[in-house]
Protein backbone atom coordinates (compact mmCIF):
# COMPACT_ATOMS: atom_id res chain seq x y z
CA UNK A 1 0.00 0.00 0.00
CA UNK A 2 1.47 3.50 -0.87
CA UNK A 3 -0.28 5.99 1.20
CA UNK A 4 -1.39 9.26 -0.54
CA UNK A 5 -0.72 12.70 1.39
CA UNK A 6 -1.58 15.02 -1.47
CA UNK A 7 -3.58 15.31 -4.47
CA UNK A 8 -3.48 17.54 -6.80
CA UNK A 9 -7.17 17.70 -8.71
CA UNK A 10 -6.38 18.30 -12.42
CA UNK A 11 -10.18 19.71 -13.23
CA UNK A 12 -12.37 22.33 -12.94
CA UNK A 13 -16.23 23.17 -11.45
CA UNK A 14 -18.13 21.05 -9.93
CA UNK A 15 -16.46 17.91 -10.31
CA UNK A 16 -13.16 19.44 -9.11
CA UNK A 17 -15.14 20.86 -5.91
CA UNK A 18 -16.85 17.69 -5.25
CA UNK A 19 -13.49 15.63 -5.60
CA UNK A 20 -11.83 17.64 -2.84
CA UNK A 21 -14.79 17.29 -0.19
CA UNK A 22 -13.71 13.40 -0.44
CA UNK A 23 -9.90 14.47 -0.15
CA UNK A 24 -10.51 16.43 3.04
CA UNK A 25 -12.46 14.22 4.65
CA UNK A 26 -10.34 11.66 4.48
CA UNK A 27 -7.58 13.98 5.63
CA UNK A 28 -5.56 14.31 2.47
CA UNK A 29 -3.93 17.75 1.86
CA UNK A 30 -5.57 19.07 -1.65
CA UNK A 31 -4.08 21.18 -4.29
CA UNK A 32 -6.47 22.89 -7.24
CA UNK A 33 -5.07 24.31 -10.07
CA UNK A 34 -7.04 26.75 -12.45
CA UNK A 35 -6.45 28.87 -15.66
CA UNK A 36 -7.06 32.55 -15.28
CA UNK A 37 -10.41 33.09 -15.82
CA UNK A 38 -11.10 30.31 -13.28
CA UNK A 39 -8.85 32.18 -10.27
CA UNK A 40 -12.08 32.86 -8.22
CA UNK A 41 -13.62 29.57 -8.25
CA UNK A 42 -14.68 28.26 -5.07
CA UNK A 43 -12.30 25.27 -5.38
CA UNK A 44 -9.59 27.58 -5.61
CA UNK A 45 -10.84 28.85 -2.62
CA UNK A 46 -11.21 25.92 -0.88
CA UNK A 47 -7.72 23.83 -1.58
CA UNK A 48 -4.82 23.96 0.59
CA UNK A 49 -2.96 24.70 -2.66
CA UNK A 50 -3.46 26.60 -6.02
CA UNK A 51 -1.64 27.03 -8.94
CA UNK A 52 -2.18 28.95 -11.82
CA UNK A 53 -1.74 26.72 -15.03
CA UNK A 54 -2.13 28.71 -18.22
CA UNK A 55 -5.00 31.29 -20.22
CA UNK A 56 -8.41 30.34 -20.66
CA UNK A 57 -8.37 28.17 -23.53
CA UNK A 58 -8.48 24.26 -22.10
CA UNK A 59 -5.87 23.55 -24.71
CA UNK A 60 -3.51 26.03 -22.70
CA UNK A 61 -4.75 24.93 -19.58
CA UNK A 62 -6.47 21.60 -18.43
CA UNK A 63 -5.26 20.20 -21.02
CA UNK A 64 -1.67 21.08 -20.57
CA UNK A 65 0.13 18.10 -19.40
CA UNK A 66 3.34 19.99 -18.46
CA UNK A 67 2.12 22.75 -16.61
CA UNK A 68 0.08 19.77 -14.34
CA UNK A 69 2.93 17.86 -13.57
CA UNK A 70 4.97 20.94 -13.12
CA UNK A 71 2.33 21.95 -10.55
CA UNK A 72 2.75 18.30 -8.74
CA UNK A 73 5.86 18.93 -8.52
CA UNK A 74 5.87 22.74 -7.48
CA UNK A 75 3.59 21.87 -4.51
CA UNK A 76 4.27 17.74 -3.56
CA UNK A 77 1.33 16.52 -5.02
CA UNK A 78 1.90 12.70 -4.82
CA UNK A 79 -1.19 11.98 -6.83
CA UNK A 80 -3.72 13.11 -9.28
CA UNK A 81 -7.27 13.18 -9.63
CA UNK A 82 -8.30 14.12 -13.18
CA UNK A 83 -12.24 14.01 -12.41
CA UNK A 84 -14.34 13.31 -15.33
CA UNK A 85 -13.69 15.25 -19.29
CA UNK A 86 -10.35 16.72 -19.50
CA UNK A 87 -7.61 14.08 -18.74
CA UNK A 88 -9.44 11.67 -17.40
CA UNK A 89 -9.13 9.00 -19.92
CA UNK A 90 -5.82 10.02 -21.66
CA UNK A 91 -3.64 7.07 -21.51
CA UNK A 92 -0.50 9.15 -21.74
CA UNK A 93 -1.10 11.48 -19.12
CA UNK A 94 -1.36 8.53 -17.06
CA UNK A 95 1.77 6.68 -17.94
CA UNK A 96 3.60 10.58 -17.87
CA UNK A 97 2.34 10.69 -14.31
CA UNK A 98 3.43 7.12 -13.78
CA UNK A 99 7.43 7.98 -14.89
CA UNK A 100 7.65 10.86 -12.58
CA UNK A 101 6.27 8.62 -9.59
CA UNK A 102 2.93 10.55 -9.28
CA UNK A 103 0.33 8.08 -8.52
CA UNK A 104 -2.98 8.30 -11.45
CA UNK A 105 -6.58 8.01 -9.54
CA UNK A 106 -8.13 6.00 -12.34
CA UNK A 107 -7.00 2.56 -14.27
CA UNK A 108 -4.37 1.40 -15.74
CA UNK A 109 -2.78 3.55 -18.93
CA UNK A 110 -3.32 -0.23 -20.37
CA UNK A 111 -6.91 -0.03 -19.82
CA UNK A 112 -7.39 3.27 -21.00
CA UNK A 113 -6.12 2.40 -24.46
CA UNK A 114 -7.97 -1.09 -24.41
CA UNK A 115 -11.29 0.34 -23.86
CA UNK A 116 -11.04 4.03 -25.08
CA UNK A 117 -11.10 2.77 -29.00
CA UNK A 118 -14.98 1.58 -29.72
CA UNK A 119 -13.64 -1.37 -31.97
CA UNK A 120 -11.14 -2.85 -29.55
CA UNK A 121 -13.92 -2.17 -26.47
CA UNK A 122 -16.55 -3.67 -28.42
CA UNK A 123 -13.77 -7.33 -28.85
CA UNK A 124 -12.84 -7.02 -25.36
CA UNK A 125 -16.37 -7.03 -24.03
CA UNK A 126 -17.10 -10.37 -26.35
CA UNK A 127 -14.27 -11.88 -24.83
CA UNK A 128 -15.52 -10.55 -21.17
CA UNK A 129 -18.80 -11.94 -22.36
CA UNK A 130 -20.77 -9.05 -22.47
CA UNK A 131 -23.47 -8.92 -24.25
CA UNK A 132 -22.81 -6.49 -27.10
CA UNK A 133 -24.87 -4.92 -30.42
CA UNK A 134 -24.78 -6.67 -33.98
CA UNK A 135 -22.20 -4.74 -35.64
CA UNK A 136 -18.82 -4.44 -37.70
CA UNK A 137 -15.89 -6.85 -36.47
CA UNK A 138 -13.73 -3.36 -37.35
CA UNK A 139 -13.33 -0.33 -38.83
CA UNK A 140 -15.66 0.17 -41.93
CA UNK A 141 -14.21 1.60 -45.19
CA UNK A 142 -16.52 3.25 -47.91
CA UNK A 143 -15.61 -0.02 -49.75
CA UNK A 144 -16.63 -2.43 -47.73
CA UNK A 145 -19.65 -0.60 -45.86
CA UNK A 146 -22.49 -1.92 -47.63
CA UNK A 147 -21.92 -5.08 -47.59
CA UNK A 148 -21.27 -5.39 -43.76
CA UNK A 149 -24.65 -3.05 -43.61
CA UNK A 150 -26.58 -5.62 -45.57
CA UNK A 151 -25.22 -8.38 -43.19
CA UNK A 152 -26.24 -6.87 -40.03
CA UNK A 153 -29.33 -4.91 -41.42
CA UNK A 154 -30.92 -1.88 -41.85
CA UNK A 155 -31.46 0.67 -40.12
CA UNK A 156 -27.58 1.23 -39.03
CA UNK A 157 -25.60 3.63 -37.02
CA UNK A 158 -21.95 5.05 -38.14
CA UNK A 159 -20.13 5.64 -35.29
CA UNK A 160 -16.30 7.23 -34.76
CA UNK A 161 -13.83 4.43 -32.76
CA UNK A 162 -12.27 7.64 -31.57
CA UNK A 163 -14.66 9.48 -29.58
CA UNK A 164 -18.58 10.24 -28.29
CA UNK A 165 -20.76 12.51 -27.65
CA UNK A 166 -22.63 12.06 -30.75
CA UNK A 167 -19.70 13.68 -32.98
CA UNK A 168 -19.28 11.12 -35.97
CA UNK A 169 -22.51 9.54 -35.39
CA UNK A 170 -25.33 9.08 -38.27
CA UNK A 171 -28.07 6.87 -38.95
CA UNK A 172 -28.37 5.24 -42.32
CA UNK A 173 -32.31 3.76 -43.13
CA UNK A 174 -31.76 2.55 -46.25
CA UNK A 175 -28.75 1.59 -48.84
CA UNK A 176 -29.49 4.72 -50.11
CA UNK A 177 -28.36 6.82 -47.08
CA UNK A 178 -25.51 4.36 -46.40
CA UNK A 179 -22.36 6.31 -48.97
CA UNK A 180 -23.29 9.70 -47.25
CA UNK A 181 -23.95 8.56 -44.22
CA UNK A 182 -20.46 6.64 -43.80
CA UNK A 183 -18.49 9.96 -45.88
CA UNK A 184 -20.36 12.59 -43.45
CA UNK A 185 -19.05 10.19 -40.23
CA UNK A 186 -16.04 9.83 -41.19
CA UNK A 187 -15.50 13.84 -42.00
CA UNK A 188 -17.12 14.94 -38.45
CA UNK A 189 -14.56 12.04 -36.91
CA UNK A 190 -11.67 13.39 -38.15
CA UNK A 191 -12.48 17.32 -37.41
CA UNK A 192 -13.62 16.20 -33.87
CA UNK A 193 -10.97 13.43 -33.12
CA UNK A 194 -8.27 13.83 -35.67
CA UNK A 195 -9.20 10.21 -36.72
CA UNK A 196 -11.90 9.35 -39.12
CA UNK A 197 -11.86 5.78 -38.48
CA UNK A 198 -15.70 4.34 -38.13
CA UNK A 199 -17.66 1.37 -37.40
CA UNK A 200 -21.46 -0.01 -37.46
CA UNK A 201 -23.98 -1.14 -35.58
CA UNK A 202 -27.71 -2.55 -35.57
CA UNK A 203 -29.52 0.83 -35.05
CA UNK A 204 -31.83 0.19 -32.01
CA UNK A 205 -35.31 2.15 -32.77
CA UNK A 206 -36.44 2.48 -29.32
CA UNK A 207 -33.97 1.83 -26.64
CA UNK A 208 -32.93 3.21 -23.14
CA UNK A 209 -29.69 4.01 -22.24
CA UNK A 210 -28.59 1.72 -19.10
CA UNK A 211 -25.55 1.98 -17.65
CA UNK A 212 -23.74 -0.70 -15.06
CA UNK A 213 -21.48 1.44 -12.42
CA UNK A 214 -17.96 -0.68 -11.47
CA UNK A 215 -15.29 -0.22 -9.18
CA UNK A 216 -12.33 -2.48 -9.42
CA UNK A 217 -8.97 -2.88 -6.75
CA UNK A 218 -6.70 -3.95 -9.98
CA UNK A 219 -5.93 -7.03 -8.42
CA UNK A 220 -8.71 -9.39 -9.60
CA UNK A 221 -11.73 -8.13 -7.06
CA UNK A 222 -14.53 -5.86 -8.68
CA UNK A 223 -17.75 -4.93 -7.48
CA UNK A 224 -21.18 -3.60 -8.78
CA UNK A 225 -23.30 -0.73 -7.67
CA UNK A 226 -26.23 -1.02 -9.48
CA UNK A 227 -27.26 0.74 -12.97
CA UNK A 228 -28.23 4.06 -13.49
CA UNK A 229 -30.92 5.21 -16.48
CA UNK A 230 -29.63 7.90 -18.56
CA UNK A 231 -32.02 7.51 -21.37
CA UNK A 232 -33.42 11.56 -21.35
CA UNK A 233 -30.70 12.96 -23.50
CA UNK A 234 -30.63 15.43 -26.18
CA UNK A 235 -27.97 14.89 -28.78
CA UNK A 236 -26.65 12.48 -27.67
CA UNK A 237 -25.87 14.38 -24.14
CA UNK A 238 -27.54 13.08 -20.90
CA UNK A 239 -30.00 15.64 -19.54
CA UNK A 240 -31.89 13.47 -16.72
CA UNK A 241 -30.24 10.18 -14.97
CA UNK A 242 -32.25 7.91 -12.42
CA UNK A 243 -31.28 5.07 -10.54
CA UNK A 244 -32.38 2.16 -10.09
CA UNK A 245 -33.62 2.44 -13.83
CA UNK A 246 -37.82 2.16 -13.85
CA UNK A 247 -37.53 -0.12 -16.68
CA UNK A 248 -35.44 -3.07 -15.30
CA UNK A 249 -36.70 -5.47 -12.42
CA UNK A 250 -34.41 -6.52 -9.79
CA UNK A 251 -33.84 -9.90 -11.67
CA UNK A 252 -32.09 -7.98 -14.44
CA UNK A 253 -30.55 -5.59 -12.37
CA UNK A 254 -28.18 -7.89 -10.62
CA UNK A 255 -27.93 -10.27 -13.54
CA UNK A 256 -26.36 -7.43 -15.72
CA UNK A 257 -24.27 -6.69 -12.44
CA UNK A 258 -22.75 -9.61 -12.36
CA UNK A 259 -21.59 -9.66 -16.00
CA UNK A 260 -19.88 -6.58 -15.41
CA UNK A 261 -18.61 -7.58 -12.27
CA UNK A 262 -17.50 -11.01 -13.71
CA UNK A 263 -15.35 -9.13 -16.45
CA UNK A 264 -13.61 -6.61 -14.41
CA UNK A 265 -12.69 -9.26 -12.45
CA UNK A 266 -10.99 -11.10 -15.56
CA UNK A 267 -9.22 -7.59 -16.18
CA UNK A 268 -8.29 -6.75 -13.16
CA UNK A 269 -9.80 -3.05 -13.69
CA UNK A 270 -8.15 -0.57 -11.40
CA UNK A 271 -10.61 2.00 -10.19
CA UNK A 272 -14.09 3.19 -10.73
CA UNK A 273 -15.64 2.58 -14.21
CA UNK A 274 -18.91 2.55 -16.09
CA UNK A 275 -19.88 -0.21 -18.55
CA UNK A 276 -22.83 1.38 -20.84
CA UNK A 277 -25.60 -0.61 -22.60
CA UNK A 278 -28.65 0.15 -24.80
CA UNK A 279 -31.55 -1.55 -23.84
CA UNK A 280 -34.44 -2.87 -25.80
CA UNK A 281 -37.42 -5.66 -25.61
CA UNK A 282 -35.30 -7.02 -22.48
CA UNK A 283 -32.15 -6.96 -24.22
CA UNK A 284 -28.88 -5.55 -23.58
CA UNK A 285 -26.14 -4.25 -25.77
CA UNK A 286 -22.57 -3.20 -25.09
CA UNK A 287 -21.78 0.48 -26.39
CA UNK A 288 -18.84 1.50 -24.77
CA UNK A 289 -16.99 1.57 -21.26
CA UNK A 290 -15.92 5.34 -19.61
CA UNK A 291 -12.61 4.70 -17.68
CA UNK A 292 -13.45 7.80 -15.57
CA UNK A 293 -16.45 8.52 -12.77
CA UNK A 294 -19.39 9.78 -14.47
CA UNK A 295 -21.60 13.22 -14.33
CA UNK A 296 -24.02 11.16 -12.90
CA UNK A 297 -22.35 9.32 -9.92
CA UNK A 298 -24.12 10.93 -7.08
CA UNK A 299 -27.09 8.49 -7.56
CA UNK A 300 -25.55 5.68 -7.42
CA UNK A 301 -24.18 7.11 -3.80
CA UNK A 302 -27.74 7.98 -2.92
CA UNK A 303 -28.87 4.25 -3.38
CA UNK A 304 -26.25 2.57 -2.02
CA UNK A 305 -24.09 5.37 0.42
CA UNK A 306 -20.92 4.62 -0.81
CA UNK A 307 -19.06 7.41 -1.86
CA UNK A 308 -17.18 6.54 -5.30
CA UNK A 309 -14.13 9.20 -4.74
CA UNK A 310 -13.24 7.74 -1.89
CA UNK A 311 -13.28 4.16 -3.12
CA UNK A 312 -11.00 5.53 -5.94
CA UNK A 313 -8.75 7.23 -3.69
CA UNK A 314 -8.64 3.71 -1.65
CA UNK A 315 -7.48 1.25 -4.70
CA UNK A 316 -5.90 3.93 -6.25
CA UNK A 317 -3.08 3.78 -2.59
CA UNK A 318 -3.45 0.09 -2.88
CA UNK A 319 -6.17 -0.59 0.37
CA UNK A 320 -8.28 -2.52 -1.85
CA UNK A 321 -12.58 -2.66 -1.49
CA UNK A 322 -14.07 -0.85 1.17
CA UNK A 323 -16.83 -3.34 0.55
CA UNK A 324 -17.81 -6.64 -0.91
CA UNK A 325 -20.34 -7.52 -3.34
CA UNK A 326 -22.29 -9.01 -1.01
CA UNK A 327 -22.32 -6.21 1.62
CA UNK A 328 -23.74 -3.79 -0.33
CA UNK A 329 -27.92 -2.76 0.08
CA UNK A 330 -29.56 -0.80 -2.88
CA UNK A 331 -32.47 1.95 -0.98
CA UNK A 332 -34.78 3.92 -2.71
CA UNK A 333 -34.71 5.50 -5.43
CA UNK A 334 -32.69 8.59 -6.95
CA UNK A 335 -32.82 11.39 -9.53
CA UNK A 336 -29.92 13.88 -11.12
CA UNK A 337 -30.63 16.97 -13.02
CA UNK A 338 -28.04 18.55 -14.70
CA UNK A 339 -28.22 22.24 -14.59
CA UNK A 340 -26.69 23.95 -17.38
CA UNK A 341 -25.77 27.52 -17.93
CA UNK A 342 -28.14 27.64 -21.07
CA UNK A 343 -31.41 28.95 -22.26
CA UNK A 344 -34.15 26.29 -21.18
CA UNK A 345 -35.35 26.22 -24.74
CA UNK A 346 -32.98 26.83 -27.35
CA UNK A 347 -30.08 25.53 -25.14
CA UNK A 348 -27.34 28.49 -26.40
CA UNK A 349 -24.86 29.16 -23.59
CA UNK A 350 -25.94 31.58 -21.09
CA UNK A 351 -22.02 32.82 -19.93
CA UNK A 352 -22.02 35.81 -17.30
CA UNK A 353 -22.66 36.55 -13.32
CA UNK A 354 -25.02 35.10 -11.35
CA UNK A 355 -26.42 37.38 -9.03
CA UNK A 356 -28.20 35.49 -7.03
CA UNK A 357 -28.26 31.52 -5.75
CA UNK A 358 -30.13 29.95 -3.48
CA UNK A 359 -29.76 25.39 -3.22
CA UNK A 360 -32.38 23.60 -1.89
CA UNK A 361 -32.39 21.55 1.07
CA UNK A 362 -34.25 19.11 3.00
CA UNK A 363 -34.27 15.68 3.40
CA UNK A 364 -32.68 13.55 0.40
CA UNK A 365 -31.32 16.69 -1.26
CA UNK A 366 -27.97 17.17 -2.57
CA UNK A 367 -26.81 19.96 -4.68
CA UNK A 368 -22.88 19.46 -6.18
CA UNK A 369 -21.93 23.29 -7.92
CA UNK A 370 -19.05 25.45 -7.01
CA UNK A 371 -21.59 28.33 -7.96
CA UNK A 372 -21.85 31.23 -5.81
CA UNK A 373 -23.91 34.28 -5.83
CA UNK A 374 -21.36 37.09 -7.57
CA UNK A 375 -19.64 33.94 -9.56
CA UNK A 376 -18.56 35.13 -13.22
CA UNK A 377 -19.38 31.85 -15.48
CA UNK A 378 -16.62 32.32 -18.08
CA UNK A 379 -17.14 31.54 -21.51
CA UNK A 380 -15.07 28.89 -22.31
CA UNK A 381 -15.29 26.12 -20.96
CA UNK A 382 -19.03 23.00 -20.58
CA UNK A 383 -22.04 25.02 -19.37
CA UNK A 384 -22.65 22.75 -16.54
CA UNK A 385 -22.70 24.71 -13.31
CA UNK A 386 -24.64 22.08 -10.90
CA UNK A 387 -26.19 18.98 -10.24
CA UNK A 388 -29.60 18.58 -8.44
CA UNK A 389 -29.69 15.32 -6.92
CA UNK A 390 -32.35 14.10 -5.35
CA UNK A 391 -33.49 10.55 -2.81
CA UNK A 392 -36.33 9.33 -1.80
CA UNK A 393 -37.67 5.61 -0.41
CA UNK A 394 -39.58 5.19 -4.15
CA UNK A 395 -39.56 6.38 -7.24
CA UNK A 396 -43.07 8.05 -6.11
CA UNK A 397 -41.19 9.72 -3.29
CA UNK A 398 -38.39 11.22 -5.26
CA UNK A 399 -40.45 12.65 -8.18
CA UNK A 400 -42.38 14.59 -5.19
CA UNK A 401 -39.69 15.97 -3.57
CA UNK A 402 -37.91 16.70 -6.96
CA UNK A 403 -40.64 18.98 -8.04
CA UNK A 404 -40.99 20.72 -4.43
CA UNK A 405 -36.47 21.06 -4.41
CA UNK A 406 -36.89 22.64 -8.29
CA UNK A 407 -39.47 25.27 -6.82
CA UNK A 408 -36.46 26.34 -4.49
CA UNK A 409 -33.82 26.60 -6.59
CA UNK A 410 -32.70 30.28 -7.47
CA UNK A 411 -30.16 30.77 -9.80
CA UNK A 412 -30.57 34.81 -10.87
CA UNK A 413 -28.07 36.60 -13.83
CA UNK A 414 -28.40 33.73 -16.11
CA UNK A 415 -30.57 31.93 -18.13
CA UNK A 416 -30.45 27.98 -16.65
CA UNK A 417 -32.10 24.73 -17.73
CA UNK A 418 -34.08 24.44 -14.34
CA UNK A 419 -37.66 25.28 -15.98
CA UNK A 420 -36.90 22.72 -18.14
CA UNK A 421 -36.95 19.99 -15.41
CA UNK A 422 -40.05 22.13 -13.86
CA UNK A 423 -41.64 20.57 -17.23
CA UNK A 424 -40.22 17.22 -17.43
CA UNK A 425 -41.17 16.64 -13.49
CA UNK A 426 -44.89 17.32 -14.57
CA UNK A 427 -45.01 15.03 -17.77
CA UNK A 428 -47.12 12.14 -17.31
CA UNK A 429 -44.47 9.90 -19.60
CA UNK A 430 -41.60 10.85 -16.94
CA UNK A 431 -44.06 9.76 -13.56
CA UNK A 432 -44.38 6.79 -15.65
CA UNK A 433 -41.11 6.10 -16.18
CA UNK A 434 -42.02 5.76 -19.95
CA UNK A 435 -39.70 6.84 -22.20
CA UNK A 436 -36.31 6.30 -24.12
CA UNK A 437 -33.66 7.73 -25.93
CA UNK A 438 -35.53 9.81 -28.49
CA UNK A 439 -38.08 11.07 -26.26
CA UNK A 440 -36.64 13.73 -24.62
CA UNK A 441 -35.93 15.82 -28.58
CA UNK A 442 -39.26 14.62 -29.37
CA UNK A 443 -40.72 16.47 -26.64
CA UNK A 444 -38.62 19.16 -27.11
CA UNK A 445 -39.43 19.76 -30.85
CA UNK A 446 -43.41 19.45 -30.01
CA UNK A 447 -43.26 21.71 -26.79
CA UNK A 448 -41.35 24.55 -29.22
CA UNK A 449 -43.38 24.44 -32.25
Amino acid sequence: MTAISKILIANRGEIALRVLRACKELGIATVAVHSTADANAMHVRLADESVCIGPPPSRDSYLNIHQIVAACEITGADAVHPGYGFLSENAKFADILDAHGITFIGPTAEHIRLMGDKITAKKTAVELGIPVVPGSAGEVLPENALEIAREIGFPVLIKATAGGGGRGMKVAKSEEDLEEAVSTARSEALAAFGNDAVYMEKYLGKPRHIEVQIVGDGAGNAIHLGERDCSLQRRHQKVWEEANSPALNVEQRMNIGQICADAMKKMKYRGAGTIEFLYENGEFYFIEMNTRLQVEHPITEAITGIDLVHEQIRVASGAGLSVTQDEIVFSGHAIECRINAEDPRTFVPSPGTITHFHAPGGLGVRVDSGAYAGYKIPPYYDSLIGKLIVHGRTRVECMMRLRRVLDEFVVDGIKTTLPLFQDLVSNQDIANGDYDIHWLEKYLAETSA
